[in-house]
């Protein structure tokens, strides 16, 4: 078998003196969607800010296409063809939607070009040259996977990309996300819509308390729903 695009081992992270993960691990395959569920504050967020190298501390093995990354820093990570997009979106205000589009470096081949990304967000291209401030929370959500589509990297991090939306943006995300999993991308989610996720993802991971308990697929998640929700708090 092949190896894991991504593998996680005993990995470990800390905000200034406050320890946030406690030994995850997982593995990831190219082209898998993968969606992280559990609690507030079960690491979550933290988990893919660590595999970005946004840490404070880490500890650990986590290895990309065979490259440990641990101590790398994030731009450098970012240069390998990982990309993240925050739970805050991450928009520059001052910024109209096409210079927000043009801000990241391309990182690698493949990547889509500024009209096949307005293609694929005729919102963006109808406000192209409106201001950041202006743009509603679905459409500023777009622009930021937009934005990280843009640099050619293949491994997506997307941090509660559904937040605050109304459902039938959710919706639309929903459909962007089952396009890029069609494309190739390989996409590590977390979500608190956990039928959001159920109705996406090739297999879910349960995290508590810094640490990944469970891991289980599509077809696991479907049959056992009530008790797996029960555990996450929905």
């Amino acid at each position: 078998m092949a190896e894991p695009l991504l593998t996680l081992r005993d990995v470990k992270a800390w905000y200034g003196p406050s320890q946030a993960l406690h030994g995850a691990s997982l593995e990831l395959n190219e082209g898998e969607l993968l969606t992280l569920l559990g609690r507030n504050g079960a690491g979550k967020s933290t988990l893919l800010k660590t595999i970005m190298g946004m840490m404070d501390k880490r500890q650990g093995s986590i290895r990309f296409k065979g490259k440990e990354l641990m101590g790398l820093a994030p731009h450098h990570i970012g240069r390998l063809g990982v990309a993240f997009c925050p739970d805050d979106r991450g928009i520059y205000a001052s910024l109209t939607v096409r210079e927000n589009l043009r801000l990241p470096p391309v990182v690698a081949d493949g990547g889509m070009s500024e009209a096949e990304l307005f293609e694929l967000f005729p919102n963006l291209a109808e406000r192209a040259k409106s201001a950041g401030t202006h743009l509603s929370g679905g459409e500023q959500q777009m622009l930021a996977i937009a934005r990280i589509l843009r640099t050619g990297a293949r491994l997506l991090l997307l941090d509660e990309p559904t937040e605050g939306l109304a459902p039938v943006i959710v919706d639309r995300i929903g459909d962007l996300i089952r396009q890029l999993k069609g494309r190739g991308y390989t996409i590590v989610l977390v979500e608190q819509n956990v039928h959001f996720a159920a109705e996406l993802a090739d297999r879910h991971c349960l995290m508590e308390s810094g640490r990944i308990t469970d891991t289980f697929d599509a077809a696991t998640l479907l049959r056992d729903f009530d008790a797996i929700t029960s555990r996450i708090g929905v």
